[in-house]
């Protein structure tokens, strides 16, 4: 019988001594799963969906698309053949500015007198004047010339002299004549256009043949891209080009300007190692003529290709990030390896697959808030 007893109470120790165990194991259970749940998760960026609405965060599902390949090089903007003028003087003299503005980039009409060029004041005298008494003079000639060959008293050498002097005074004053105002040689726009550059300052002194001005139309410009020579066998398999400004960081698709392949070249200058390719397109932005561009010139297609918009990287010490959605309010930083690159679109060849959810606008934000050791107020985040 006491022996049963014995047992009991040793069985009852037993049992209690297992009971109090058993809170302090299944505490530290859940204190260990607590590490490991966070753990897991402290590479998360937690931005509210308040803040990623006022941030103008944009999300883009990635799905396989078609791209063409690409090969990137450095242009520039030129004006169209026909588009571009250069106005020279007409006369030797002082120009003297009109009351049309020669601002480079203000607008122009056709026949508007743009300046003047006058030589009243000059030791030798107006040369519009000249060629006018020149012109007159060897017309009395000419004419008195006529009548003794016909009535057989010069000979024809004689004739031919006559004549051709007065031709060549009529062409001399044939360039000047009508274009004569109160203040000379009147120049005149020979096109709607812009100033693209004024060569000369109110006040100074030209001869004949001189430039003036530059007119640009602008209607229609060339894009002229310097291709390596490594590039020749893919020339003839382009089709269009992209192109990015310095001024305005602005990418240019030559498709919405009405663009197309002119021509490339098959053989490069002595000492270059470059072929040019020309496009022509309408100048339907504020594209300025005569800059210098960075050029992606596209040509065939590549299939089921991951691509992302430029504006979706980011970089930090030569490599690239993108940012994933997790969720509603969770975003996840992921490296990627860059392929080829349109200018507004980028290859991705490893780091994200189809289906993931990338932040395409708006990811200097999400790394701000990656960087920033502040979480969002008002933020309950569950797993």
């Amino acid at each position: 019988m006491k022996h049963i007893i014995i047992c009991i109470i040793a069985s009852a120790y037993f049992f209690a001594g297992c009971n109090n165990n058993t809170p302090k194991d299944v505490d530290h259970e859940h204190q260990q799963n607590e590490v490991d749940t966070d753990h897991k998760h402290e590479d998360e960026i937690i931005f509210t969906e308040e803040k990623a609405q006022a941030a103008g965060i944009v999300i883009s599902e990635i799905q396989p698309k078609t791209f063409r390949n690409v090969i990137k090089t450095s242009g520039q903007v030129l004006a169209a053949q026909g588009d571009d003028m250069t106005i020279a003087a007409t006369s030797s003299g002082i120009v003297a500015f009109g009351k049309v503005s020669l601002t480079e980039g203000s607008a122009v009409n056709k026949g508007t007198i743009l300046l003047s060029i006058s030589a009243q004041n000059i030791q030798d005298g107006d040369p519009a004047e000249k060629a006018e008494i020149t012109y007159r003079t060897a017309q009395k000639e000419y004419e008195r010339a006529a009548i003794l060959y016909r009535d057989k008293i010069i000979s024809e050498k004689e004739y031919n002299q006559a004549l051709s002097s007065y031709e060549t005074a009529r062409v001399a004053w044939k360039a000047t004549a009508g274009h004569q105002g109160n203040n000379g040689i009147a120049i005149t726009s020979p096109m709607n256009g812009f100033i693209k550059s004024r060569l000369v300052n109110d006040g100074d002194y030209v001869e004949i043949g001189q430039p003036l001005l530059n007119i640009s139309q602008n209607r229609r410009l060339m894009l002229k891209a310097e291709v390596s020579e490594r590039y020749y066998q893919f020339l003839p398999t382009l089709t269009s080009a992209h192109f990015k400004t310095p001024y305005d960081d602005k990418v240019y698709t030559l498709e919405s300007l009405n663009g197309k392949l002119k021509s490339y070249g098959r053989s490069s200058d002595n000492g270059s190692f470059y072929l040019p390719v020309i496009f022509e397109f309408d100048n339907k932005g504020d594209i300025i003529p005569g800059s210098y561009v960075e050029v992606f010139l596209l040509s065939g297609n590549i299939n089921n290709v991951i691509t992302v918009p430029v504006t979706a990287l980011t970089e930090e010490q030569g490599s690239y990030f993108v940012y994933l959605q997790l969720d509603k309010e969770g975003y996840k930083k992921q490296e990627v390896t860059l392929g080829v690159n349109d200018g507004k679109e980028v290859q991705i060849l490893s780091g994200i697959k189809p289906g993931d959810r990338v932040v395409t606008k708006g990811a200097y934000q999400v790394k701000l808030a990656a960087n920033s050791s502040i979480i969002p107020e008002g933020h309950s985040h569950s797993h």
